[in-house]
């Protein structure tokens, strides 16, 4: 079977996945549409409370299914450069975010600037012209040092240092980790023919996306005790093996549309489920540390997911792990 479908040309596999995953979908939330419709019993506000509630989770996770799904296919049809903008305008957006809630003054300004301006530009231009080993540091050694400077410059210790790790880390979460999104794109692997970077993407889209659903899934329907209930009630250590063995089967048996082997899709998924997941418990302890349940303030979904940022904070964490593996293991 793995034979045959690696056979098929890049556009017959990508008509089958648009079959398979638009398909999923759309019985999914035909099904999530008829179950909203029954009628609760009257008088049971409990029970009606508790059915909003589920469907209000159901609706964000299927919210959240469909964006991660279509931001593939656009990825796909627009091309390479088009894609890398996309993700760029995604990560500029994803920043906005992070930087609303978290407090600046004035003398953050010209940092703002600059991250917002110059930072976020560039990074994605050395990816979309394929500069990976400056890519990688740019963020990390350069901008890590240059940031602080600018922001001394302004004369406002006044903490100072809370200001500015704030700064770095939505950058390198929000830009570093989303641009190395587009570089899955841009990798050539010996061998293979051109047009195949999106097929990593899905694969890692795809395998990231099962780990938190199923994750989510087993903790609400299976509740055991929380490992840091102070940051989130949901993650629990039996559902997120699970989630992240579920996700890992998953990458396993996408080997086909990818340059891996089953064992080394499998490996490869198991990473940045791993990652993925454990990131989105980092972020989900950011917002309890501001207060929040939701970066974009937009009403809650699965696990309180309400922003942009909520839906891709997983992939922001999965992303460069998998991409430097990928890199390291194959010597690209």
């Amino acid at each position: 079977m793995n034979s045959f479908l690696r056979s098929l040309s890049t556009t017959q596999q990508i008509g089958a996945l648009f079959l398979v995953v638009f398909g999923v979908l759309s019985l999914v939330t035909l099904w999530a549409f008829v179950r909203g419709l029954r009628e609760t019993p009257a008088g049971d506000a409990d029970a009606a409370a508790a059915r909003k509630a589920k469907g209000r989770r159901l609706r964000g996770l299927l919210q959240t299914s469909w964006a991660m799904a279509t931001v593939f296919w656009v990825g796909w049809v627009l091309g390479d450069t088009a894609a890398t903008v996309l993700f760029a305008l995604v990560a500029f957006f994803a920043l906005r975010e992070f930087i609303t809630l978290s407090p600046t003054r004035r003398g953050d300004h010209r940092s703002l600037v600059l991250a917002f301006f110059v930072v976020l530009p560039l990074q994605f231009v050395l990816v979309g012209t394929r500069h990976f080993d400056l890519f990688t540091v740019f963020i990390p050694v350069y901008v890590f040092l240059a940031l602080p400077v600018v922001s001394a410059l302004a004369n406002d210790p006044q903490r100072f240092l809370e200001r500015s790790a704030k700064l770095q880390w939505g950058i390198m979460v929000c830009v570093y980790g989303m641009s190395h999104v587009p570089a899955l794109l841009l990798l050539d692997f010996p061998g293979q023919g051109p047009g195949r970077g999106a097929f990593l993407v899905f694969y890692l889209v795809l395998s990231v996306q099962t780990c938190m659903v199923v994750q989510h899934l087993l903790g609400r329907r299976f509740p055991h005790q929380p490992v840091a209930p102070a940051v989130s009630q949901s993650f629990q250590w039996a559902s997120w093996l699970a989630g992240v063995a579920v996700g890992g089967l998953v990458g396993g048996l996408l080997s086909f549309i990818t340059p891996f082997k089953p064992g080394q899709a499998l490996g490869m998924a198991l990473l940045a489920c791993t990652a993925g997941s454990l990131g989105h418990l980092v972020m989900k302890a950011l917002k309890r540390d501001r207060g929040v349940t939701s970066w974009g303030m937009q009403g809650q979904s699965v696990t309180g997911a309400g922003g942009l940022l909520d839906r891709v904070d997983a992939l922001c964490f999965a992303a460069p792990v998998f991409f430097h593996s990928v890199r390291w293991y194959f010597g690209l």
